[in-house]
């Protein structure tokens, strides 16, 4: 490696915004630079790399949650194969049940502190999470909290007055107990995930790395690549993964596949679980669908030959058996 590759951890609970905040700073990105992106998600199918690879640029995806796991051999693979390309940047985005710290622990080890330039670790908010206890007594929660060295508070645009309030008390409460000077602690506030590019070149601030495994939701994979891919003849395969309090359900259905758009966004729109993402050919064409806190957010994808996928994520196990059968009677000719 000529020099070393500025890199970012972009962490925050499921919900906050990590991906569309991602697919900003990919959107505005200098023209002449080529990023790079490890996604690491729970589910077992990976969508938030489908959603970026319409930005253009190099996506990895290591799905179940497992980015740490396992000695860290998916996460080393996935980091070595990107910067093999040769990147101009690389931004690196823990599943949303996951510990930040441990990535960190990682890019700051002898095998990459070579040829990675690590910078600030940004952690996304919502402000709503901190009225709720189940966010705030969650362990992960508060891990990805303490690892960043910038918290945005994102989707300010659906914040009350209590909720700002809210923010404020808490972050005055945060700075007294953050293992780094809370002079160099920084909140900023943000709507739909628009973050400037300059904060991507804030530097880090050193502190005490303290890795944790005994949450983790352990799996044994050979490579990072997903072990899933439709057989020959399969219309479509189906997923599920539970760790940390959680259960997801995904689905991948073949490129040939098309579902009704207005029927599959009331369905969507009436999934009551905690977090949503699909990227879905449909008669109207390839769409992303985002769901979270009961919001269906949908943008126009330019794929083509894709096979649609749609993980569900919730704190309750759900019927999935009769989700999948709501689904295959919106498949269309």
């Amino acid at each position: 490696m000529p020099q070393q590759v500025p890199t970012n951890i972009i962490t925050g609970f499921l919900g906050t915004g990590k991906t569309t905040a991602i697919l900003h700073l990919l959107k505005n990105k200098p023209e002449n630079e080529n990023w790079a992106v490890l996604v690491n998600e729970f589910g077992e199918i990976g969508i938030d790399g489908a959603m970026m690879s319409d930005q253009g640029a190099m996506i990895k995806e290591i799905p179940g949650g497992c980015m740490c796991c396992t000695a860290g051999v998916p996460m080393s693979v996935g980091i070595n194969a990107l910067l093999r390309t040769q990147p101009d940047r690389l931004i690196i985005e823990p599943t949303g049940l996951g510990h930040p710290k441990e990535v960190t622990a990682k890019l700051l080890s002898e095998q990459f502190a070579p040829y990675v330039d690590l910078k600030a670790t940004i952690a996304l908010l919502d402000p709503k999470y901190l009225s709720i206890d189940k966010y705030r007594d969650n362990q992960n929660f508060n891990d990805q909290l303490e690892s960043a060295q910038i918290l945005v508070a994102n989707k300010m645009d659906n914040a009350t007055e209590q909720d700002i309030a809210e923010l404020a008390i808490w972050f005055e409460t945060f700075k007294q107990t953050h293992p780094i000077e809370s002079a160099k602690l920084q909140l900023l506030t943000a709507i739909h995930g628009e973050l400037p590019q300059t904060i991507l070149d804030i530097e880090r601030t050193d502190i005490t790395q303290e890795t944790t495994t005994s949450h983790h939701h352990h799996h044994n994979h050979a490579d990072f690549e997903p072990q899933f891919a439709l057989k020959p003849g399969e219309a479509f395969t189906r997923k599920e993964n539970k760790g940390q309090g959680y259960f997801s359900c995904g689905w991948i259905f073949g490129a040939e596949v098309n579902f009704n758009f207005d029927q599959l966004f009331s369905m969507l729109s009436a999934i009551t679980a905690e977090r949503v993402k699909g990227v879905m050919n449909t008669d109207q064409g390839c769409y992303a669908f985002n769901v979270s806190n009961g919001v269906v957010s949908v943008n126009k994808m330019s794929l083509d030959g894709f096979e649609s996928r749609l993980e569900v994520i919730d704190s309750q196990l759900m019927p999935w058996q009769q989700l999948e059968d709501v689904l295959l009677s919106l498949m269309v000719d």
